[in-house]
């Protein structure tokens, strides 16, 4: 222990923030004037701080066994010096740990596992997300089209730029695979023309997207179905396809029967655009220093990450040809950080409601674990330990002779210009 706690002064001594810490038997160590203090009340957390475990130390301020008095942007600039290792560094696994982990991804992906994992997170409270989300509550990465953007411009900024890359166009039929609270459902239909229908697995999100069709006399035009992916029937095929910030929910060994459905669901010629967090590592199962384990006990239990070119192989197994990707990994620290700041100023109020829900002693640790989640998430995409993508695909229609361009065989131009001309 004495070899740890002298090894963890060195690295206090040399953070880019003032942070200190407090032993349990009182004693302190690191700046004397700290901008972060942590005051531990157990050996257990101590050394996974002194081993660079901090996704453990994550979970012990969650269960009140460590105090933390500071801010969260200040935490997570010396929680990165505490790392001793590269958290998304490749692990390089056996055949045998591979059998194991596919075998653990096909029992967490059950059809009832999947249901239970989504409305664990997203049937939390609506009063809570809509205290830091935008008036909107699209809960993905956002896209800073110019510098200036607030959040809630720049998330509007993203729902447009997904309808242009699908080239999307009055009347087709576009389904929205995870439609949250329906930015992207309601967007597409008012300012695109689209007859779009969407499906999610949280009741919360599905009665509100109800609610919102109506308002807006969007019946007929617009639906939302309280169905997994994998139960979704259609007399026709659909024109144009997105999923945004789902199939994280996936799972690797569920992979190749997710591109295979959404290729089944989209027409021949049509576009799908995939929008994802992707891993930072091309062979790791998930974050290590204990970071992965954090966010699956508290926060998407079943979530799993893979590199882009493993979703790409997926895809392309499935029969879709990728025909753009775009890495939008700064946009979503910035994205994180902004909501991590919304929390932060409305930290009494995220009290209150979640006390309404769940009760005041799980209120105090569901909100230090978002606390937690959101500002080191913002960190962990800022320092490429992750990745958002934008992986657009056609499913080629085999006419080689039609198209925008000879050979395309999809409603896909191969040009860029589109995307980002002015709107």
């Amino acid at each position: 222990m004495k070899h740890l706690l002298h090894a963890l002064e060195g690295r206090l001594a040399n953070l880019p923030v003032p942070l200190a810490v407090e032993l349990p038997a009182g004693r302190q160590l690191g700046a004397p004037n700290p901008a972060v203090t942590l005051r531990f009340r157990d050996r257990l957390a101590l050394v996974a701080l002194a081993s660079g475990e901090i996704g453990r130390v994550g979970a012990a301020i969650v269960e009140g066994r460590v105090a933390l008095e500071g801010g969260m942007r200040d935490l997570m600039a010396a929680a990165a010096g505490l790392l001793i290792r590269d958290p998304a560094r490749d692990e390089h696994h056996g055949w045998w740990q591979r059998v194991l982990a596919r075998a653990r991804s096909m029992a967490a992906h059950t059809l009832a596992h999947d249901a239970r994992h989504v409305q664990f997170h997203y049937d939390l409270s609506d009063a809570f997300y809509a205290l830091w989300l935008d008036p909107r509550r699209v809960y993905s990465c956002a896209y800073y089209r110019t510098p200036d953007l607030s959040l809630a411009q720049a998330q509007e900024a993203k729902l447009d730029h997904i309808c242009r890359k699908l080239r999307l166009s009055p009347g087709e039929r576009f389904l929205d695979i995870g439609a949250g609270w329906g930015g992207l459902l309601l967007w597409s239909a008012e300012h695109y023309g689209v007859d779009a229908t969407g499906i999610t697995l949280s009741r919360n999100q599905h009665a509100h997207v109800q609610q919102l069709i109506q308002a807006r006399g969007l019946e007929g035009r617009v639906r939302v179905q309280l169905c997994d992916y994998r139960e979704l029937q259609v007399a026709q095929p659909f024109d144009k396809i997105a999923s945004v910030g789902m199939f994280e929910h996936v799972g690797r060994a569920q992979m190749e029967r997710y591109f295979g459905t959404v290729a089944r669901l989209l027409r021949p010629g049509g576009l799908v655009l995939n929008h994802g967090i992707t891993a930072g590592g091309v062979d790791n199962a998930q974050l290590g220093a204990g970071m992965g384990e954090f966010v699956e006990q508290y926060i998407f239990p079943g979530g799993e990450l893979l590199h882009v070119s493993t979703v790409l192989h997926d895809m392309a197994r499935a029969g879709l040809e990728m025909v753009d990707t775009e890495n939008l990994r700064p946009h979503y620290a910035r994205t994180l950080w902004a909501w991590s700041d919304g929390l932060e100023a409305q930290l009494p109020a995220a009290r209150a409601v979640l006390a309404e829900t769940v009760g005041d002693n799980d209120a105090e640790r569901i909100l230090r674990a978002y606390r937690l989640y959101l500002a080191g998430s913002a960190l962990g995409f800022e320092r490429g330990w992750m990745a958002l993508h934008q992986m657009l695909a056609s499913k080629p229609h085999g006419g080689a002779g039609t198209g925008p361009l000879a050979g395309a065989q999809s409603d896909y131009p191969f040009t860029r210009d589109y995307m980002y001309a002015p709107s």
